[in-house]
């Protein structure tokens, strides 16, 4: 398999090391999580958005098991390996991580990002991590959400077209 620019971490402490490291560059850390089970231009944008917001981009994959909890048993359609392996070969995203929660709070209490990205199609005051990232100094910045592009909705379509 090809070797990715963004690191693949498996556990929160290489991806704490990874964080010191970019902040010892005098580099601002942004992290935002998600599924990004069949990727579509929505992830693309939101990544790149989140991007922005900083200088190096760390996405909190959810592992199958969380994906099931959050969306049902019938997701992840991708395995978490392979969606690992297309996020991680985005120009916009910097490292990986995957966690098996259904939240991300346990995730940012250890990676502490100056900047943690979410949708708008969220309200500030539903963030159950919003605690822990003000917590620690960080900011909360909701990218655009560019409604109609969706896994769900990907999924949908292909239902109708095809009568599953």
């Amino acid at each position: 398999m090809a070797d990715f620019a963004a690191p693949l971490f498996e556990d929160v402490e290489a991806a704490s090391r990874w964080r010191d490291e970019q902040r010892a560059r005098g580099r601002r850390v942004v992290f935002t999580n998600g599924v990004f089970d069949i990727v579509h231009a929505g992830h693309v944008a939101y990544l790149a958005w989140a991007r922005a917001q900083g200088d190096a981009l760390i996405v909190g994959l959810n592992a199958d098991v969380s994906v099931r909890a959050l969306k049902g048993p019938e997701r992840p359609l991708v395995p978490y390996a392979d969606r690992a392996r297309v996020v991680a070969g985005l120009r916009s995203v910097d490292a990986i991580v995957g966690f098996a929660e259904r939240t991300p709070e346990t995730l940012l209490e250890r990676i502490r990002p100056d900047v943690h990205v979410k949708s708008a199609q969220y309200r500030l005051e539903d963030l159950p991590e919003r605690v822990v990232v003000l917590q620690h100094g960080g900011e909360i910045r909701l990218a655009p959400h560019v409604a109609g592009r969706s896994t769900t909705d990907i999924v949908a379509e292909i239902r109708r077209r095809y009568g599953a």
